[in-house]
């Protein structure tokens, strides 16, 4: 069994930064490929940045790329996900997941959530 504890959203004006953590409980945070979705309302959950399986590749949805950056701690048990340039339709509730299998941007294939943390992003 794997927890995953977000943190890190707030209220930020556009063009701000932020960066999200995401804490796994477990000894074996290393074998799990470990990515970031998001909800906005009304709208189904994306891909926001993934690692793939073997952890030495990184992904990340088109409208994101240049702007996120997803990097991972292994000895604190942690992923992170860097925001820069931050837009309004960034809002959303940001999840970080972690799969043992399967294809990085689908996400019926990640067997653990997190809790979500909401991220605002003001005009």
């Amino acid at each position: 069994q794997v927890q995953l504890v977000e943190s890190g959203g707030g209220l930020v004006q556009a063009g701000g930064s932020l960066r999200l953590s995401c804490t796994a409980s477990g000894r074996t945070f290393s074998t799990w490929a470990m990515g970031w979705f998001r909800q906005a309302p009304g709208k189904e959950r994306e891909f926001v940045a993934a690692y793939d399986l073997s952890g030495s590749n990184t992904y990340y949805a088109d409208s994101v790329k240049g702007r996120f950056a997803i990097s991972r701690d292994n000895t604190k048990n942690s992923v992170y996900l860097q925001m820069n340039s931050l837009k309004p339709e960034d809002t959303a509730v940001y999840y970080c997941a972690a799969r043992t299998w399967g294809t990085y941007y689908v996400t019926s294939f990640y067997q653990y959530w997190g809790q979500g943390t909401q991220v605002t992003v003001s005009s």
